[in-house]
């Protein structure tokens, strides 16, 4: 199944004989199977969201197989129905807590900025940014390090832009996104939270084609079309261009602005068909951020640069109609280089991960019932943080001195099996196991999964899943800069991570054109390690000295509300969450909810289109207040024999306080036409933070000489930001 326009494989396509509960899913490379069919005439009805459903006629003898290859085209972009979902309720195959969405579908999400996977994944139940600057995404109370971000089967380890005011990935790259917010089945290891797995596009193999965006925060540029060899091939660059506005607010003397800042990322990839029975495909990324920003009343200094470079080559081929193959060769190394000035002393440091691996899947179709699969993923991964700074000793001269590094590497080995077997037409089991291996610390461990899905109704869907999961590489944080953060992986004496994820959930279609999702869950997370935060520099220290040892649990109840057809939709989300971690060496080793916890969390989107050509978008979010710790007062110890009258701090239990609450609404317009005939153009005029809401980000506390606490307010998007882009399609 393709693009018509183009060529791109169409992956979660849904392929079923018409009047039958015959049917299946197209893979992520749009391709189906089905089998067990009787001889006779058959309607095939293949339907895509956002695309023109086909029908097509077939007469198969008996023994016969047949190739039937479908292109879809696209709705009319001006009428075409807009859908955030958790799961396609005309797609066959889809588990319980997965998410997809199409290039398409991420442009056409009703959200502001520039479209970005990210933004439109934070609009689903569960799925949350720690602020307008966060790192990563906290996905069912998991940490951003719980989530394995794949980009065409190669880790990422630093997905965001700008602090994840921009995701990494630029949505003109982006093919198709799926997301399994728990419960996710034996094929992905190596976290204990979620997979957000995202593909490339290929390019169009019809013709060549461009892309021009230009915007007030933002510019995109892309290509594609098909090359001599029988394949197609994609470049795309995005900078970002905020230059001028951050130069005005500084002008304004406004609080929070950086006093320079730039991002950009290329994306290409290409592929070949070799044969009839072999497909080769290699992709590649590279990105760079730069800033520059003084915060503080002692106007402290952040340099930060940053950046990923990621590679992979796959290598398709089919042995049968039956029998399948992949084989990835894997690259991502993310490098950080932060560096601090505090009162005139500058602290600089250095961030390295590399991962280097080899993977490779199997699957075999016997019939319409079974699918078994199984593979395998192999690799080195290596990470690194060293910190020097500048010292004076009274009258000698600045000395700089290096801590030795905090460094890991480690070879590692995975290696699954699952079955899918569908006994009826209503029924759906998965059970899978995936046997894990870490070289530091000679880690082996086993991770059962299993899901069932049983439909009722034609129009309901009752879902369950279970599995357990390990984590051998951790993410400890450093404040509120992501630039900062650096990997820790397991070794001896630190253990890896591991958890149990239950989930449960009702999906149903109650009203053409409605839908309504519940989903509950409750997961478990043990071998957590945090920094101690009395540890300023953890350089050269053995692990355990330096790190907080525990666990903790997170439980929630999603609901997803949507009307999707119409002039006027929208949808609604809304999460009730619970999450608590303990250690034994902080607050006496009782529960306390991190930073990320939300009790409450709710999303409201409403788009109107109001002309055939015009559409009006509203976002509002209202979310808890994340945690924090309070510091109470300072004080003063008297005749201290080491320093004179040395000062402390007395704190209140951790994370005891909360944040005001978070709430924004941002709003935009959207112009679809042709310009003169030439190329279709699209014009988005947009403002975030419509009503000037000055969300928190943090505090900062100074103190005065007669021991009171002053508290500084850091916001977020300090004021409203207007954003005008316009895309030319050509």
């Amino acid at each position: 199944m393709t693009d018509s326009l183009s060529g791109d494989p169409l992956a979660g396509a849904n392929v079923r004989l018409e009047d039958t509960s015959t049917g299946a899913p197209t893979d992520p490379d749009g391709s189906y199977e089905i089998d067990g069919i009787a001889p006779g005439r058959y309607a095939v009805v293949v339907s895509y969201l956002s695309y023109r459903s086909k029908r097509r006629t077939v007469t198969l003898e008996a023994g016969e197989r047949r190739r039937l290859d479908v292109a879809l085209a696209p709705q009319n972009m001006e009428i075409e129905e807009i859908t955030v979902q958790d799961e396609r309720a005309e797609a066959e195959g889809r588990n319980v807590g997965v998410a997809e969405l199409s290039a398409r579908e991420i442009k056409n999400l009703p959200t502001v900025l520039e479209p970005d996977v990210f933004r439109a994944l934070q609009l689903l139940p569960g799925v949350k940014s720690s602020s307008d600057f966060s790192s990563g995404l906290y996905i069912r109370g998991g940490s951003p390090d719980q989530t394995l971000i794949l980009l065409d089967e190669t880790p990422v380890y630093s997905p965001s832009h700008f602090f994840g005011f921009f995701s990494l990935f630029n949505p003109d790259a982006i093919g198709n996104v799926r997301l399994y917010k728990g419960g996710f089945p034996a094929e992905y290891g190596g976290r204990i939270g979620s997979v957000v797995d995202l593909q490339n596009k290929s390019g169009s193999r019809n013709e060549t084609s461009g892309k021009l965006s230009l915007g007030l925060l933002a510019s995109r540029a892309s290509a594609q079309g098909p090359h001599p060899l029988g394949g197609s091939w994609m470049v795309a660059v995005r900078r970002s261009t905020l230059e001028p506005l951050l130069g005005y607010l500084n002008d304004l003397d406004v609080d929070g602005i950086p006093n320079s800042f730039y991002f950009y990322d290329v994306n290409v990839k290409t592929d070949v068909q070799l044969t009839e029975r072999d497909r080769l495909a290699a992709s590649a990324y590279s990105g760079r951020d730069a800033l520059q920003l003084a915060f503080g009343a002692q106007q402290a200094q952040i340099d930060l640069t940053y950046g990923n470079s990621i590679g992979s080559v796959r290598w398709s081929h089919r042995f049968s109609e039956k029998l399948f193959s992949d084989v990835w060769l894997t690259g991502s190394d993310y490098r950080s280089r932060p560096s601090l000035e505090i009162a005139g002393t500058p602290i600089e440091s250095s961030v390295d991960v590399q991962d280097l691996g080899v993977q490779g899947e199997l699957a075999y179709l016997p019939n319409d019932r079974h699918t078994l699969e199984a593979g395998f993923q192999a690799g080195q991964l290596a990470s690194s943080y060293v910190t020097e700074f500048n010292v004076t000793d009274g009258a000698a001269d600045n000395q700089n001195q290096s801590n030795n590094p905090l460094e890991g590497e480690s070879w590692y080995a995975d290696v699954f099996a699952q079955e899918t077997y569908r006994p009826t037409s209503l029924w759906k089991l998965r059970g899978g196991l995936r046997a894990s291996f870490f070289g530091d610390g000679n880690y082996a461990r086993l991770a059962p999964r299993l899901s069932v899905e049983h439909r009722p109704r034609s129009n309901v869907r009752l879902q369950a899943a279970y599995g357990r999961y390990y984590q051998y590489p951790k993410l400890s944080t450093r404040g509120s800069f992501s630039g900062f953060d650096y990997w820790l992986l397991a070794a001896e004496g630190v253990p890896p991570a591991w958890g149990n994820q239950f989930v449960a959930a009702v999906k149903t279609t109650p009203f053409e054109g409605y839908k309504a999702d519940v989903e509950a869950y409750y997961r478990t997370m043990n071998g957590l390690f945090e920094l101690s935060p009395f540890v300023s520099d953890p350089s050269g220290q053995p692990y355990p000295q330096v790190l907080h040892f525990g666990g903790g649990y997170a439980t929630g109840l999603e609901v997803f509300l949507e009307k999707t057809s119409g002039r006027v939709g929208g949808f609604v989300s809304y999460a009730l969450g619970r999450t608590r971690w303990r250690f034994d060496d902080i607050k006496g080793g009782d529960y306390f909810p991190p930073k990320h916890d939300r009790t409450h969390d709710l999303t409201a989107v409403l788009r109107y289109d109001f002309a055939p050509s015009w559409r009006a978008t509203v976002v509002f979010n209202y979310a808890t207040g994340q945690a924090y710790t309070r510091p109470s007062a300072q004080y003063k110890l008297l005749n201290d024999p080491i320093q004179s009258n040395p000062r402390d701090v007395l704190v209140a239990p951790f994370n005891n306080a909360r944040l005001p609450p978070y709430h924004r609404m941002d709003a935009g317009v959207r112009k679809r036409g042709s310009f003169f005939g030439v190329a279709d153009y699209e014009l988005q005029m947009q403002v975030i933070n419509a009503y000037n809401r000055s969300n928190v980000w943090f505090y900062n506390f100074n103190f005065t000489d007669d021991n009171r606490v002053e508290r500084e307010t850091i916001p977020q998007i300090p004021v409203p930001l207007p954003n005008l882009a316009l895309t030319l399609s050509f």
